[in-house]
């Protein structure tokens, strides 16, 4: 229900921009975020935004380098990810939640999608 793509290998300082298509699901009431998770780490959130797109939400580092929309005609939410750092290399996966409470907590979002590899080389 949820199709992350965009990824790719990039040069530090580099922009990538990410895609996350929904199917089945009422778009245009969900909160949508991104979370990514590094290898031997822990799933960590990254940016949200809420139904209308009025609200967004960054994880410290990445403020002012990344910003998350959405196109509730499309169905779709973004990341332009924007002055890369080899820190940001993960896997990305966008999520959706109804009832999110807690905007940063992975556990408040029902459905996520596959995953899409960034690696940002130094």
């Amino acid at each position: 229900q949820l199709q992350a793509s965009g990824g790719g290998l990039v040069q530090a300082g580099g922009s990538l921009r990410l895609s996350c298509v929904t199917s089945g699901i009422t778009f245009s009431i969900y909160r949508m975020a991104w979370f990514r998770q590094a290898p031997g780490k822990e799933r960590e959130f990254v940016a949200s935004i809420n139904w209308s797109g009025g609200t967004t939400y960054y994880e410290d580092s990445v403020k002012g380098r990344f910003t998350i929309s959405r196109d509730n005609a499309w169905n779709t939410v973004y990341l332009q990810m924007n002055m890369l750092k080899p820190e940001d290399t993960a896997v990305y996966y966008c999520a959706a939640g109804a009832g999110v409470v807690v905007t940063t907590n992975a556990g408040y979002y029902e459905y996520w999608g596959q995953g899409t590899q960034v690696t940002v080389s130094s």
